[in-house]
This record gives structure tokens, sequence and C-alpha cells, in this order.
């Protein structure tokens, strides 16, 4: 049979990385740290990369490449930034090896030093706004809607696969504005492109929000997030929108001539998602049996399993299939029939249910006789048998109905995971049971470092869009106008 793995109530953590495993999704790499994405994990995030891609182009935005390294002085340039990220920079200092003098491997060449260190980039905002200045002379050239597709190095010392790797996977946009307001504008539009594509296109509720000064980016006035629930009531952060205000400008000297006729700097904008979201999409649906993927982000929606007792009954079963096949795909839909015959049909269930396809349709000899097929959920398990013709007709509105399912059972889990408190003991209780929870708090840094230390939650967002709400502080019984989200996270 295929691979089993561990109980999600047992240990959710050990869950999780099997679950990675053996559903062929990533691996962890000789490097420490790293990671390898399987085929079939990159053919998620593939679907994932694309379906971004096609709402950021159609938000106005190009892509474009830049460099993995930074010179070093680059990070001096921006002082809360360099403050922000110094600790998990890889540097570069040299630039070739040498054999050995005892000829049994090679050593790096000490005249090779550069003679000035590279960084490999943890982010782009140096490099890219250096270009901005050579790009940038007048309002004519603005607003520059960039976004990169890129690996970037944030040296970790605990590291899980997808939710936290030294090398990732993400897409960084950067952008500049000849006013504040639209830098503003744009950093809330990207914010909600990224809540629309997590709930419409991952299945996942998400809370939108404004990180505290203590959370947001190093170079950032403000940053803006979205905040997911996991099923172990952990927060997950799946995306993050920066406005920059003008501190790059600045830090790199990017000038432009107003429309009339002043010397003003640039606004400017960061924002970005990672291959986090595959951890995100794994323990915001999946089960004990494995994967459960939305199907607008599954490599494969439909898979058309043959059942035969010999090779004789095969070609008659596939000639029907692929008839099946070739209508869903004609439908858009994408489809797989897997007529190996060095595994047995109850293997391939098996294997399909824990790599999370939505449909599985399964035809033997009596199904050829009857005209039928049988349809199995992934979502929720059940099976029904139709007439064929009904089948193909149905399928694009199930795998509907699947996707509107699966997002409706998180929301359903956020909401009976949420709680409002007024103090802070039924705090303390309340986050060992995981979740979200609502609470006043005095808007100071002590009391944020506070509670963190405490409880080990932190203030995930101050919600936007949510109403004033006089209160007093769990805490320090100091006033407060609105009550802000903790939880425990990733």
């Amino acid at each position: 049979m295929a691979k089993a793995i561990p109980s999600k109530s047992e240990d959710y953590s050990l869950w999780y990385n099997e679950l990675v495993k053996k559903a062929e999704l990533a691996e962890n790499s000789p490097v420490r740290g790293c990671m390898v994405i399987k085929p079939y994990g990159f053919a998620i995030w593939e679907k994932m990369q694309r379906q971004m891609d096609d709402m950021f182009k159609e938000t106005g935005h190009s892509n474009a490449y830049f460099p993995l390294f930074i010179p070093k002085s680059y990070l001096s340039r921006e002082a809360d930034h360099v403050e922000g990220f110094a600790k998990e920079c890889a540097v570069v200092t040299h630039y070739r090896l040498k054999n050995s003098s005892d000829q049994t491997g090679v050593v790096v060449d000490p005249e090779a030093k550069l003679e000035e260190e590279l960084v490999v980039r943890p982010t782009s905002e140096t490099v890219i706004w250096d270009s901005y200045k050579n790009w940038i002379q007048s309002y004519r050239d603005l607003p520059l809607l960039l976004n990169q597709w890129a690996n970037v190095v944030r040296w970790e010392m605990r590291t899980r696969l997808f939710l936290r790797t030294s090398e990732f996977l993400w897409q960084e946009g950067h952008t500049a504005h000849a006013t504040k307001q639209e830098a503003i504008d744009e950093t809330i539009q990207m914010l909600n492109v990224y809540a629309d594509f997590v709930e419409n296109y991952m299945a996942t509720p998400v809370i939108k929000g404004l990180k505290t000064e203590s959370e947001k980016f190093a170079g950032a006035v403000d940053t803006y997030c979205i905040e997911a629930l996991m099923q172990d009531g952990k927060a997950l952060q799946a995306g993050t929108s920066h406005f920059l205000g003008q501190n790059f400008a600045k830090a790199f000297d990017v000038r432009f001539a107003t429309r009339e006729g002043h010397e003003d700097f640039v606004w400017g904008t960061s924002w970005g998602t990672s291959t986090r979201l595959m951890g995100a999409l794994i323990m915001v649906h999946s089960d004990d049996d494995g994967l459960i993927l939305p199907p607008k982000l599954a490599p494969d929606q439909v898979v058309i399993v043959p059942i035969y007792k010999g090779l004789d009954q095969l070609p008659a079963i596939s000639e029907v299939a692929s008839k099946i096949r070739d209508s869903l795909k004609a439908k858009g839909l994408t489809v797989k029939y897997d007529d190996r015959d060095s595994q047995k049909p109850g293997w391939k269930f098996a294997q399909y249910e824990l790599q999370g396809v939505p449909i599985r349709i399964a035809i033997g000899p009596r199904d050829l006789e009857n005209e039928t097929v049988e349809i199995a959920r992934r979502d929720t398990k059940e099976k029904v048998v139709m007439p064929r013709n009904e089948a193909i007709d149905k399928i694009p509105d199930l795998l509907d109905e699947i996707q509107d399912n699966i997002y409706q059972k998180a929301l359903n889990f956020r909401t009976e995971n949420t709680c409002h408190v007024e103090t802070y003991d039924e705090f303390r209780n309340k986050i060992e049971e995981g979740g979200f929870i609502y609470a006043h708090w005095d808007g100071t840094e002590e009391t944020e470092e506070k509670i963190k230390e405490e409880t080990k939650a932190t203030i995930r967002c101050i919600p936007l869009n949510s109403p004033e709400e006089s209160g007093k502080c769990m805490v320090t019984g100091k006033p407060s106008k609105q009550k802000v989200l903790f939880a425990r996270a990733y």
C-alpha cells in the first residue's frame, strides 16, 4: 500500500514533516536548512506562481530580475534594514578554490579574497533601489511597477520544510511612485491581491491587518499582512505588503522632477509571498490520510483509475477512460489516466488520496456494461456511482463545490477557534488552547514584549476595518481604542 503517515492529533509536527515527504512534495537537502522541492511539490508551487503572476500583471506589474549578490556596503545605507537582516545574512568572501597541499580536496584560495564582500540576497530592496536611481529622473518615469520571482537566503538555525528554510523561493514586488498616497494605495492594493489569492485559490480564510512597530519589515514605515490559522491552532503569516515611505529613496538618493517642477524623493513599496504558502496549504486542509488540495491548485484535478482482473480487460476500459479524460480536458480540467500495471488499484487509491487529488474516477468491467463510473471526493470521502455522460457534465461543478467546501470548513474552524478576552489571566488560559485571540493592548512595545516572553504569543496584526472598541489593556489597564489579534505562530 501507499506510505502511511502519523496521526496529526498525536504529533502534529511529525504528521506535517512525514506528509511533506511521503506525498513527495519535498525533502531535506545535503545542505543543512535547505530543501529539495520534488516534482509534485513544484507542480503545486507552479500553479500558485502562475495564478499570482497573472494577478500581478492584471494590476499593471512587470517581471524583472536582479542579482543574487549584493555588495555589503549597500545594506549599510538604510540603518533599520541592515539591523533587521544582519544576523541572517550569508556572506561571500572569496571567489576561488584551489587544491589542498596534501591533494585530498579543495580549500579556499587566500589570494582570492574579494575587495568587497558580497551578501547573498535576503531581500532585494537595496540592489533594486540602486538601479532605480539610474532609471528614474522625472514624474514621467513613474510609477515603476516591478516584480521578481527569485530565491533568497536567510540563515536559519531551526528549519522546517516549506515553513522555515535557509533558502526559499518567493516573489518580491518593488514599486516606485510620485506621491505618498499612490504608494499607500499600492501597498493596500497588493495586500488585497494576496488576500484574494489565498482565500479564493488556496481556500484559506485570512485576516488583513497592520503589523506593530516592533514586527514591521526592517526599513518600512508600515507593514500590512494577512494572517491564517492552521489546524494546530497556530497562526501563519501568509503575505506582507510594505509602505516604505521615502526611506530607500533617501538611502540611495533616488530623486525625481515633479510635475510642478520641483525635486523630490520617490515613494516606495515592497511586497512578497513565498513557498511558505505551501506549508499553509498543507496545514489548513490536510488530514491523517494525506493532502487535501483545493481544485484550483491541484496539479491533477481528476485521476482515472482502471479496475480489472486481467490485462485482457484493460483495452476496453482504456478506450472509455481515454474518452472521459479527453472530454474533461476539453472543459479546461487537468486529468490523469493511470493505466500502469505495476501497481494495483488499491495502492493507487491510497497514493492519490495521500497526494490530495480532488476527484478520483474508477472504471471496471461492470461499469462498462452499465455505462457508469464511480466518483470519489477527496474532501468528504463520499463515493457515488453515476452514468458516464452525467459524470462528465457534473465534475466541473463538483470541483467548484469541493473548493467552496474546504474553504467553508477552514472558515468554520477559525470561527470555532477565535475568542475575545478582557483579562490577562483569561488570555493565558486561552492561549494554551491555541487559536486566535482578540484582546486590548496599550500600544507599547514593553507590554508587547512582556506578553511574548510570558506566553509565547505575539500580536499578529492590528486588524483593518475593525470598529473602534474602547477598553483597557489586559496587562496594564491603560486605555485602548481597539482590540488586536494575538496567537502563537510559525
